[in-house]
């Protein structure tokens, strides 16, 4: 069964506070990238280049886990473990135009064709704004 996002923790998708996006490998290793990162109601999302490694291991291996730690309070965090159960093209980099613009004030720069991930959340643990657990 689906698990949801706290409310007291959803400002966090407002913030521009990096994700670190974490699945496996095809030698069965962890591997973590920061990533820029979205909230579609109770699913989250990610970009990558179309090829890209990371979309192949989503493929692969749909496990991850992502988390995000408030840019102006390090107790205030959400870690999920979910499944990418979507992967759609970023039809005119609709996707990484809003994420760049969130993150960095401007357009994406990089116009290659790019695909979103949509990861559904099994695991939530998080930390409000005032480091309650």
């Amino acid at each position: 069964m689906p698990a949801t996002i706290p409310e007291e923790v959803r400002d966090l998708f407002d913030e521009p506070a990096l994700a670190h996006v974490s699945y496996l490998s095809r030698k069965a290793q962890i591997v973590t990238f920061p990533m820029w990162v979205d909230v579609d109601g109770e699913q989250v999302m990610v970009s990558s280049p179309i090829g890209s490694r990371k979309g192949k291991s989503f493929r692969e291996r749909p496990q991850v886990a992502v988390s995000i730690v408030s840019t102006k309070n390090p107790w205030h965090w959400l870690s999920i473990s979910g499944r990418v159960v979507d992967i759609q093209p970023d039809e005119d980099l609709a996707f990484i135009d809003r994420m760049s613009l969130k993150y960095t004030g401007k357009t994406y720069e990089r116009r290659t064709p790019r695909e979103v991930f949509t990861v559904a959340v099994d695991r939530v643990s998080s930390s409000g704004r005032w480091g309650r657990r």
